[in-house]
């Protein structure tokens, strides 16, 4: 086979024959083609393995076959085709690597392309074959009797054989292993390599232990010379330890010397030996030189010398003939009685394998008993099955009752149209259980006819599986037969030893009697169980006939019922729809009517705010968002009418209510931005009556939008932001009252966070545990000291303002004075309003983190504007404040206080962020290299959008503080007094 992949650079031959093999069927044969396979891949053409990757997949399922086998050589032959296709996956991924591995340094080198990924890769690839390598060496060794001499029985060699291929791959996986183990050391740190090095340990010590039990077995030590591995494993660690390594060599002999070759070659030594011996007895008797003519007996018997030599020749010849006979009848008897030992152990294998078979035979006849019973029970659900459809029938009457109701609806809801919504839902949930109905009548179908399908194919199988055990034991007491014929021959032609194992022999032939008749008695019950098998698939078939009947009927029935509720279903669309266009036609006549209004004369004498306007257009805005929701729904589903009707309405009304609001709005307006809103208002009716036209026609139905009424509303939102009064006019008397106020609404709203504070506290103490209790008990005692903090603030701001007030005022009163400083007043209301607005933001922060759905940021911000207003605050107060005054400097006290609570609050905050991000710390040790790679590169991408992102918030941070200086100035008068 060999010596044709090279002649033919290919295997399409070898695959064209083995294609025909009874692979499935029979395990030795199977287990003879992977190691001839095996052969191939190490020493044939290198396109073996291109022509091989295509029966991959059915090498696979092979495999798998296989593997339901528990005994014999199931398992050795499942395992045998893992590793070959482990064997031609790695050979595709690495070209490199030839069939037999024999590689150099410097083509290893090569093969990773001085790439640590790619070394990193091929150690990991390395360690999962030599792992089924060794899977496969352990397996064998444990189907085997290693407390007898198994591998000189033909037996056990045939199944010792491909590990001398196994031994070959392992001592080359195990060299390039420690080589590539120190090159990634040299390269990564020991921590990352911990993995591998565990792994190869455990390999280390498996691969020596079956090198060492391989060495001691009598099959190995004429065919291969097998290396043994150190005592202990390289270290890693130390960079020297790579040149104390040596790389196994496993040695093969050039030939091996024949075990039948043994007892000629000493034959042929004792008959020498004999031969030497008969020499010296000879020389003793007759004289030992030859030159002295011992057999010179002229002077005693007168004979002469011619005579003599011819005497002496003939003695010669006779005594030649007879040794030349002793030592063929000497080499004959030896070679029999090796013969006969050899065939004794053989027929002692084959009877125990007779054995392991006739159990075998016992346990699948209970098999098949059990499977008899699991078919009877499987009649019984049939049965039941059959019942379930009489239950199907029932439901199906019952559905008829639903839509004979249903027809019944549905004249009512031609006759009272205006209750065509609320009838609607009724009919469009009475046709959702009849789907299920028919869903459940398809389900139960589809899950009988499985049933039936897996009975009858189990049935099969079974059948098929026995009758190829029964030929199986045929041909092979067919064969026992013949070999024991053979073996009586044998017998008969050596009659010395053929008494001693006469009785040895009769022994066998009654053990095969015994299996011979056990087979026929499995037989026998084999007949039975075909009989009741067949009986079973005859009535598994009526039954299967009788139910395709009657789903046949159900289903002709279903279909009926199906052409009836489309017929339904398409009124109810026309119906539904003729409800839209009349909606829609009341809408547009609404938004024209509005229209129509903005000429009349009687409309000019109306007015309205720019804030009313913008409250209608926001208002607005909102409902073309629903509008555009169920228009979306309307066109996936034309039943959902229900959500899209009253959005039609909703929006003619705002619409309308907007177009005329800005009319009026702009009666108060300058003349420039009057027009444009005028303008505006009018471009967004016309819009909407194009929208609305545009639904009533079912051409246009799907391609209406509605995004040219949004940007006209987006003008008048923007027109009416300008028109809107710049700053808060207040009466200066009122300036007075408005300071208290505030000051009390503050500490109000400072008192009320401390209360809400104190209430998350006890909840969090009540429900949480661990980490996170300490975390929220952390946070929330801080933003407590922050709360007590501002309270001394505010109050020592009122005594310091009360202060100011008295020492100022004079002989008028305390409102006068605000009045008269009514910039300083308007500042303190501002402060305060900012403190007490920052207290309540951050409680609710507080509260967002607490309950787990907020962010730290938000609360380490909140305590930085709570800051920021208490400065401000602060500030405000101090400006008209004596520089010695004792109020100023408890206010200033305060603030600091403040300032270090705000301090204890970001610091708590920081301090539960990095607990809860220790906690939930990601683990990467059981990522592989590619996955962690890929988790770099989507970590690497989200750097650069969140610094995109940051760069962006930047700005926008910026043009907001800038638009909030600009609104506070204009609030503050700060334009006014730059012009003063």
């Amino acid at each position: 086979c060999i010596l044709g992949t090279h002649h033919e650079k290919g295997a399409q031959t070898f695959w064209s024959v083995v294609n025909r093999l009874p692979l499935s069927g029979n395990a030795v044969l199977c287990w003879k083609f992977c190691h001839v396979f095996h052969k191939l891949l190490r020493d044939g053409h290198s396109n073996v393995l291109k022509d091989s990757v295509r029966y991959k997949n059915e090498l696979s399922d092979m495999s798998r076959m296989w593997g339901h086998l528990s005994e014999g050589y199931g398992q050795l032959c499942s395992i045998y085709l893992k590793l070959l296709r482990t064997k031609m996956e790695f050979h595709t991924k690495n070209p490199r690597f030839p069939g037999n591995l024999q590689m150099s340094d410097r083509q290893l080198d090569e093969a990773g392309e001085n790439d640590v990924n790619n070394f990193f890769q091929l150690t990991v690839e390395m360690f999962d074959y030599l792992e089924c390598e060794l899977n496969l060496f352990q397996t064998v060794f444990n189907s085997l009797d290693m407390s007898r001499s198994v591998s000189v029985t033909a037996a056990g060699q045939c199944r010792l054989a491909p590990l001398i291929q196994v031994i070959l791959d392992c001592s080359h996986l195990y060299d390039y292993t420690v080589k590539l183990l120190f090159k990634l050391h040299s390269c990564l740190p020991a921590d990352t390599l911990q993995g591998h090095r565990d792994r190869f340990l455990e390999q280390f010590r498996k691969l020596k232990d079956l090198f060492y039990r391989s060495s001691n077995l009598q099959y190995f030590k004429r065919l291969i010379q097998i290396p043994q591995l150190p005592e202990n494993p390289p270290n890693f660690l130390r960079a020297s330890a790579l040149s104390e390594h040596i790389s196994p060599v496993v040695v093969i002999p050039a030939e091996a010397s024949s075990p039948d070759s043994e007892p000629i070659t000493d034959l042929v030594e004792m008959d020498t030996a004999s031969q030497s011996l008969f020499d010296n007895k000879f020389d003793d008797i007759f004289g030992s030189s030859f030159s002295n003519d011992p057999f010179n007996f002229n002077s005693q018997n007168g004979m002469n010398k011619d005579d003599k030599d011819r005497l002496i020749e003939q003695l010669y010849r006779e005594i030649s003939a007879l040794k030349e006979e002793l030592e063929n009848f000497k080499a004959e008897s030896e070679r029999r009685a090796l013969q006969l030992r050899g065939r004794i152990s053989e027929l002692e294998a084959e009877l125990a394998e007779q054995r392991h078979l006739k159990q075998q035979a016992l346990d699948e006849s209970e098999f098949l008993r059990a499977e008899l019973e699991e078919l009877k029970k499987r009649r019984e659900d049939t049965e039941k099955a059959q019942r379930s459809l009489t239950e199907i029938e029932r439901k199906a009457q019952a559905n008829e009752q639903r839509y004979t109701k249903l027809k019944e609806k549905y004249s009512e809801l031609v006759q009272n149209h205006a209750d065509l919504l609320r009838k609607n839902a009724e009919v469009t949930k009475q046709v959702t259980v009849a789907r299920q109905a028919q869903g459940d009548v398809e389900r139960e179908k589809k899950e009988l006819e499985d049933s039936f399908q897996r009975v009858s194919e189990q049935a099969q199988r079974k059948s098929q599986e026995q009758t190829e055990v029964l030929e199986t034991l045929k041909r092979e007491l067919a064969a026992s037969k013949q070999e024991l014929q053979a073996l009586q021959g044998t017998l008969e032609s050596s009659t010395q030893l053929g008494a001693e194992q006469s009785t040895r022999i009769a022994g066998l032939e009654q053990e095969r009697d015994s299996l011979s008749q056990a087979a026929e008695q499995h037989g026998e019950e084999m007949a039975a169980l075909r009989a009741e098998l067949q009986q079973l698939r005859d009535t598994l078939s009526s039954e299967k006939e009788s139910s395709k009947k009657v789903l046949e009927t159900l289903q002709t029935q279903l279909k009926d019922k199906e052409n009836t509720e489309q017929a339904l279903q398409q009124r109810l669309s026309k119906e539904q729809f003729a409800l839209l266009q009349s909606t829609a036609r009341e809408a547009e006549q609404m938004v024209q009517d509005s229209l129509s209004r903005l000429e009349d004369p009687a409309h000019i004498s109306c007015t309205s705010s720019a804030d009313y306007l913008l409250s209608r257009t926001l208002a607005a805005s909102d409902c073309i968002e629903r509008l555009q929701d169920a228009h979306s729904k309307y066109l996936s589903d034309r039943a959902e009418l229900s959500s899209l009707l009253p959005c039609v309405a909703l929006f003619a009304h705002l619409v309308s209510d907007t177009i005329l609001q800005g009319s009026a709005t702009s009666h108060m307006a300058p003349m420039e931005p009057a027009d444009r809103l005028l303008e505006a208002c009018k471009q967004c009716g016309s819009e909407a009556i194009s929208y609305l036209s545009a639904l009533r026609d079912p051409a246009t139905l799907e391609g209406a939008d509605c995004t040219p009424v949004r940007n006209c509303l987006s003008r008048i939102s923007a027109i009416g932001e300008v028109l809107r009064p710049k700053g808060l006019d207040v009466k200066q008397e009122e300036l007075g009252d408005l300071v208290d106020k505030e000051m009390a609404a503050t500490s109000a709203a400072v008192e009320t966070a401390a209360a809400r504070i104190e209430e998350m506290l006890s909840k969090a103490r009540a429900g949480d545990t661990g980490v996170k209790l300490e975390v929220n008990e952390r946070i929330l005692g801080s933003c407590t000291g922050l709360m007590q903090a501002i309270q001394v603030l505010v109050l020592s701001s009122k005594d310091l303002q009360r202060e100011i007030v008295e020492s100022g005022r004079g002989a008028a009163s305390p409102k006068e004075f605000y009045a008269k400083n009514s910039r300083w007043t308007e500042g303190l209301i501002s402060a305060s309003k900012a403190v007490g607005w920052g207290a309540t933001v951050m409680v609710d922060a507080a509260d967002l983190v607490v309950q787990g759905k907020g962010k730290f940021e938000e609360l380490i911000v909140c305590s930085h504007e709570i800051a920021a207003s208490t400065a401000q605050l602060v500030a405000a107060s101090k400006v008209k404040a004596d520089k010695d005054s004792a109020n100023l400097s408890k206010l200033q006290q305060a603030s600091r206080g403040v300032n270090q609570a705000t301090a204890g609050v970001v610091a708590s905050t920081k301090s539960g962020k990095s607990q809860i991000e220790e906690k939930d710390s990601m683990d990467f040790s059981s990522m592989t290299l590619t996955q962690i790679k890929r988790q770099e590169m989507d970590s690497q991408v989200r750097v650069l959008e969140l610094e995109n992102q940051l760069q962006k918030e930047r700005q926008k941070l910026g043009e907001l503080r800038k638009k909030h200086y600009e609104l506070a100035g204009v609030a503050e008068g700060w334009e006014e007094d730059g012009k003063r």
